[in-house]
């Protein structure tokens, strides 16, 4: 949506995305439709992009992936550039650690950047973990810290908030 308010960054596209020419849609992306039901937010509704725009290649590539090249960043930073200002979000959700640090431009992990918005072009971002990482973790606390992440955005667009939302993963 080029119009959305929140947009959503993630590394780079994988081997569903690859195949299907869609950001987030393999078992990430359902993750992450979840989490933006429990926003109270869907797909359609936000803006859904990439630091990079094509799935990194590896030799003998089947369905695994890596994380991008520096070339590779540099490579596609003035597209994400031109979306921030096409889109003109009220706020990025950088998923992950590589989008992070590339749009942030540092070598900071992702949890010294979490819990506090930072500015990219002028627009607020949040720091969280990619919905992957979920996939990955199942411990309820550091679900909750995603969901602190989202709600912090919530607040941030002033979207209701239930206690009911409030109360997830705690």
């Amino acid at each position: 949506n080029a119009e959305a308010d929140i947009m959503l960054v993630g590394e780079a596209p994988g081997y569903d995305e690859e195949r299907l020419g869609e950001p987030f849609v393999g078992k990430a992306g359902q993750k992450l439709d979840g989490i933006l039901k429990a926003m109270g937010a869907e797909r359609k509704s936000v803006y859904i992009s990439n630091i990079v725009k094509f799935r990194p290649a590896m030799p003998n590539q089947t369905t695994n992936n890596r994380k991008p090249t520096r070339e590779e960043m540099d490579a596609c930073m003035p597209f994400i550039r031109e979306e921030v200002r096409v889109v003109a979000p009220k706020v990025i959700i950088a998923l992950g650690g590589t989008a992070a640090q590339e749009l942030l431009k540092t070598e900071d992990d992702l949890v010294s950047m979490r819990g506090k918005f930072h500015d990219y072009a002028g627009v607020p971002v949040r720091v969280s973990y990619h919905p992957s990482y979920i996939l990955h973790n199942e411990d309820t606390s550091e679900k909750r810290k995603i969901w602190e992440d989202m709600l912090a955005v919530m607040e941030l667009l002033k979207m209701p908030v239930s206690d009911k939302q409030r109360g997830y993963f705690l």
